[in-house]
């Protein structure tokens, strides 16, 4: 198979970075527009960039009403949820509908173009149908995880002043009830901003009161309003489309700002470029709509491409292992999106779950939010039988930044590595402290892009200009490039390799190690499953390096003397590897690691435990035992 730097790859890449006015044009075909954009990039005031300038465009006609016109019966939006057993099927016609229907109960609650609307909400169908409609009339939708804690929505609540909420009564995770409302009530009325109005889908999960004159029923109010007729919204290319915060540490939230002619560019390239998405064909993103993964390729990526997206309410092992396999068979999946830590769960369960489904469909598997590790990759990789495309993003880019372009050329994964620099992304590893450009192979360094970002990243920060400079552009001495805050390295052909955090960098006696690079070497271990590594502060040595890991047979630590014996052997892969100085001072065993639901690592909150301080917003946790076992190991 060819290099993922081969003549035709190379030569599309080349071009995006040497004539990104005619290769963006061209992409920009790819969606409808009311106005045509008179310039297709306008990067002179930097750091920000303005995209597609003087065009006329709108998400939720390029996601729906183009394809409901032309496709109406063809299946759009398929909802399962194996935590209620309900599912739902919608074509691109039912969905235009529903989305009209709640086009019209945001306007009837004062809602326009331009105001915010929060969607708090569970993976059911309803949570859609609001993003796309605050797309539709040109309101600015923020989607904070459901679940939430009260404090952290509320910080999100005064940082975005919505008009309106939208809500459920609760959702469902693992089986387990999680009320919604009362958390919500609790945030609006410590919040100081007061939304107008709180729009309340009803599971008849937990029982709720609604608050008179701020309460709307969405059964009653889409009763009368299906079939309401609700035109979209022709916004000017630079609108802000929506605000996504990152989870951080105690303090104000960061409200990541996307634009709405960009992104709907970016996210139209990618499914053609990257994911190979065809019209009338499945898409299957295992994330929550929380998160950038559920925006971009549960939501609007798929829809954009005319694709049927499959929203899966429940977990990748209940009833069983098999049940992602299953829906992958059903609904003839054939394209799949998850996350490094789901493949590593499931490789605990008994392969036939995977192996006795008919999985012919898949062409490709993509997984993101963590780094792969090869065993994990080559597991995954065996069991299926289907290309493994591992991809490097984040919430501020809205689509990868490295990964393989197949739809451009073919290209050969390399195990550990997510792949080659995306098309428009101008990527550079820096020396953090000088600012040189590192040039030559396997050279660890600061992985940062060189303005303007392509189309589909960050405008900015939220109603903070000044915070999206500091933050992102003013971290390395004497450039103005963004700072992704992962190390990285290049190898000889041209791949990446992510090692890190730079914000993660454990400095023990004046050495700077990578979490990373101590978790691959521990994660080696033939009884190790998943690892976590994490600087603690020490008086001595400034910072000692601590791991915590989740063994694949919990008894080979079933008493002191056998988890002694195991750390030992561990502690001394590490010193054979690596050398001492990035040997962890303790090794602990737990059952599970503190994880978003999205599957990312909270290294940051458990190295606030073990230094026994506050882990702060850390409402994304996924299963708060798994920190409290960390409390209890340190004490």
């Amino acid at each position: 198979m060819n290099s993922p730097i081969d003549a035709t790859w190379r030569a599309f890449h080349q071009r995006s970075l040497d004539d990104p006015d005619g290769f963006w044009a061209e992409q920009a075909r790819l969606v409808d527009w009311e106005r045509d954009f008179d310039q297709i990039c306008d990067a002179s005031r930097p750091p920000f960039a303005r995209w597609f300038v003087g065009g006329r465009i709108n998400l939720c006609h390029n996601a729906v009403d183009r394809h409901a016109a032309r496709r109406p019966d063809d299946a759009a939006l398929i909802w399962v949820s194996t935590e209620v057993g309900q599912e739902r099927v919608y074509s691109f016609a039912a969905l235009k509908d529903e989305v009209e229907a709640m086009a019209a109960m945001l306007r009837e609650g004062g809602v326009g173009v331009g105001d915010r609307v929060l969607i708090y909400m569970p993976m059911i169908p309803e949570a859609a149908f609001a993003m796309l409609a605050c797309a539709r009339i040109g309101a600015v939708h923020s989607v904070v995880f459901g679940g939430f804690a009260s404090q952290a929505l509320a910080d999100r609540i005064d940082d975005a002043e919505p008009v309106m909420i939208v809500s459920a009564d609760a959702g469902s995770r693992g089986g387990k009830v999680v009320p919604y409302k009362p958390l919500l009530d609790e945030a609006i009325r410590i919040a100081s901003h007061q939304p107008s109005r709180v729009l309340m889908v009803d599971r008849g999960l937990s029982a709720f009161q609604p608050v008179q004159g701020r309460d709307l029923d969405y059964a009653a109010l889409r009763a009368r309003l299906l079939g309401t007729r609700v035109d979209c919204e022709w916004l000017p290319s630079d609108a802000i489309s929506y605000t996504l915060y990152t989870s951080g540490t105690t303090g104000k939230p960061k409200g990541v700002q996307r634009d709405v002619g960009g992104y709907a560019v970016a996210l139209a390239a990618s499914m053609k470029h990257i994911y190979e998405g065809r019209a009338g064909e499945t898409f299957f993103s295992t994330s929550d709509i929380g998160w950038v993964v559920g925006h971009s390729y549960i939501v609007y990526g798929p829809l954009i491409a005319g694709m049927a997206t499959l929203m899966h309410e429940g977990t990748p092992v209940l009833p069983d292992a098999g049940i992602w396999w299953r829906l992958v068979e059903r609904f003839k999946v054939t394209v799949m999106f998850s996350a490094p830590t789901a493949a590593r769960v499931l490789k605990k369960h008994d392969i036939e779950h995977l192996k006795r489904h008919d999985l012919s469909s898949l062409r490709t598997l993509f997984l993101a939010g963590e780094p792969l590790d090869e065993p994990t990759a080559r597991w995954i990789a065996d069991a299926l039988g289907k290309p493994i495309i591992d991809n490097y993003w984040q919430t501020e880019t809205g689509w990868p930044i490295l990964t393989l372009a197949r739809g451009v050329a073919p290209a050969e994964a390399k195990f550990g590595s997510p792949g080659v620099p995306m098309y428009g992304y101008r990527i550079e590893l820096l020396d953090e402290r000088t600012g040189e450009v590192l040039t030559e192979p396997n050279q660890k360094g600061l992985l940062t892009i060189a303005g303007p970002l392509p189309p589909g990243c960050m405008q900015t920060v939220w109603r903070d200009d000044e915070r999206f400079v500091r933050t992102y552009w003013s971290g390395v001495p004497g450039r103005q490039v963004y700072s992704t805050f992962d190390w990285a390295l290049r190898d000889e052909d041209g791949y990446y390799f992510i090692l890190g955090r730079s914000d993660d960098v454990i400095n023990v006696a004046g050495h700077r190690l990578g979490s990373r690079e101590i978790e691959e070497c521990i994660a080696g271990h033939p009884a190790v499953a998943e690892v976590a590594v994490v600087g603690v502060a020490d008086a001595l040595k400034g910072q000692v390096a601590t791991a915590f890991a989740v063994l694949k047979d919990p008894a080979g630590a079933a008493t002191p003397e056998a988890a002694l014996r195991l750390e030992g052997e561990i502690l001394r892969r590490v010193d054979q590897l690596l050398g001492a100085v990035a040997r962890p001072s303790r090794v602990r065993f737990v059952t599970l690691l503190p994880k978003t639901r999205s599957g990312k690592l909270l290294r940051r909150a458990i190295q606030a435990v073990c230094e026994h301080r506050d882990p702060g917003d850390l409402i994304t946790l996924d299963d708060p035992s798994a920190l409290q076992q960390i409390r209890d190991l340190v004490g």
